[in-house]
């Protein structure tokens, strides 16, 4: 089956070659897909660079900042014109374990979709001040309770669908763009 992690980012030089080696050296049949909002930092430059000497690296460049829904939209399009079977979102800033991938990678055939909870057993989040941290954990308890979807972490952004189900989701449109496109 044919996996595809995109991966958005905008000034991730830090950061970018390390999760990208980090998900290669999970499996020689995952390919990756940066979408790059402009980037002033070299994160853009840095990925050209790669794609060109893996073909399993693949890169879109965004000519300004468009936020994080607009870029899995455009990666989701992209992911179907090139038949994927299981598509991943994933962040640059390794507030997600790329060696997670094989675990959702043994269930996705039995689900359309796995989420990735920082919020399942406690709170799993590293490197967030504290303000974030429960800005986030409160959101969620909020969205869950008025959506009443039995979710514990609506604003995850590690998650794996079927083809199919991006499909759908491509087919009824999404208004959302920014983090509120990960409770959309």
């Amino acid at each position: 089956m044919r996996t595809l992690v995109i991966i958005p980012t905008y000034n991730e030089a830090e950061n970018i070659k390390n999760v990208l080696d980090e998900v290669f050296s999970i499996d020689d049949n995952i390919d990756i897909l940066v979408v790059d909002d402009n980037s002033k930092d070299g994160t853009g430059e840095y990925c050209e660079r790669l794609s060109i000497e893996d073909p399993r690296m693949n890169i879109i460049h965004r000519e300004r900042k468009m936020g994080l829904g607009t870029a899995y939209k455009t990666g989701f399009k992209w992911a179907i014109q090139r038949d994927y079977d299981y598509i991943f979102e994933m962040d640059a800033d390794f507030s997600h374990n790329p060696k997670d991938i094989p675990r959702f990678l043994n269930k996705i055939e039995k689900y359309d979709l796995i989420i990735g909870s920082r919020y399942k057993d406690g709170v799993s989040v590293v490197n967030w001040p504290i303000e974030r941290l429960l800005l986030s954990f409160f959101a969620n308890l909020f969205a869950r309770i008025v959506t009443g979807v039995p979710v514990c972490d609506l604003t995850s952004g590690f998650k794996c669908y079927k083809k199919s189900v991006i499909e759908k989701i491509i087919s009824k449109g999404l208004s959302a763009d920014g983090y509120a496109f990960q409770i959309e």
